[in-house]
């Protein structure tokens, strides 16, 4: 059996406060505080791009677990702002870490949906292949793409990256999943002819609120359990009234369903293994959903269950 067994990840220093630049966006503090929930956002320096960030997560795994990088079969890096367009960012990163010819490497171009689409692609990869340990690398600096003066964005995204190990010895079982699509809404969250990111927040959480719960629940009934059989749900940090309406519309407590980027903000693909990242060592939830929802428009969520 393949499943999770740590997780680094890596947040850059800088801050930017939001509740000191709300009034030039034409907002007040509640809106901040309510709304968006982000008082603060991550923004990478400007020598930091997807493969700098995505290094800093593997050495924080490193770091946690003494892994040796001759062990690692695939490398999968998640990002859609990869920098450079060629080669693929896993494969400067593959040689920055030091992985071994015999390593499958490739990236997956996915946002908000990304990391729960890549646990189950890689999951099975590796199955498929007998392979025993695996790497999932979520990187999206998307400060290198938000208009700085563009209220719906600015004070919304931070930049991350998380890097997951998948094993044969995991502490969460990855059960089955949701992978869903809706291409023909894709303009309503996309980099525009300018390259910078567009996005209209309202039609974006009309789909939020109208698709997530219910594909939470088929998520829990495709994995035998129903909602109230669930510990916690770590579901995408889109903002905190995104995350607040999905768990009033599936009658859950703010204990259940967390908002935790207050400190930086939407991360994309690295929202939710920053939020897992914490309780991996920690025994009190046995049953985890996950529920990533965003650009594509795309959506999916899963079922984690302890096994360690």
């Amino acid at each position: 059996m393949i499943g999770i067994e740590a997780i680094g990840t890596y947040l850059p220093a800088r801050r930017i406060d939001n509740l000191e630049r709300a009034a030039g966006f034409d907002c007040d503090e509640e809106f901040v505080e309510n709304k968006l929930g982000v008082l603060e956002i991550s923004q990478a320096a400007e020598d930091e791009d997807a493969f700098s960030l995505a290094a800093n997560a593997v050495e924080d795994l490193r770091a946690r677990t003494g892994l040796e990088m001759d062990e690692i079969e695939v490398l999968v890096l998640v990002t859609q702002t990869p920098g450079k367009l060629i080669p693929h960012v896993s494969a400067r990163l593959h040689g920055e870490i030091g992985l071994t010819d015999r390593c499958a490497c490739f990236d997956i171009s996915l946002g908000c949906s990304g990391y729960v689409y890549a646990l189950t692609v890689v999951k099975a990869l590796m199955e498929a292949q007998g392979f025993r340990r695996g790497l999932i690398v979520t990187s999206d600096p998307y400060s290198k793409i938000v208009d700085a003066g563009d209220r719906n964005t600015a004070m919304l995204f931070g930049d991350a990256a998380t890097a997951t190990l998948l094993s044969d010895r995991p502490v969460f079982e990855i059960g089955r999943t949701t992978m869903k699509t809706r291409g023909a809404s894709h303009r309503e969250l996309m980099s525009t002819d300018s390259g910078n990111l567009h996005m209209n927040g309202r039609a974006v959480f009309t789909f939020c609120a109208q698709n997530v719960p219910p594909d939470i629940r088929e998520a829990a009934e495709l994995n035998g359990v129903t909602v109230e059989d669930i510990d916690l749900f770590l579901v995408h940090q889109g903002s905190k009234f995104i995350v607040d309406t999905i768990r009033n519309r599936l009658g859950l407590s703010e204990e259940k369903m967390p908002f935790g980027a207050v400190a930086y903000g939407n991360t994309v693909s690295s929202s939710i293994p920053l939020l897992l990242a914490e309780r991996v060592a920690s025994p009190e939830s046995r049953r985890i959903m996950i529920s990533g929802f965003g650009v594509g428009l795309s959506w999916a969520s899963s079922l984690l269950t302890r096994v360690a």
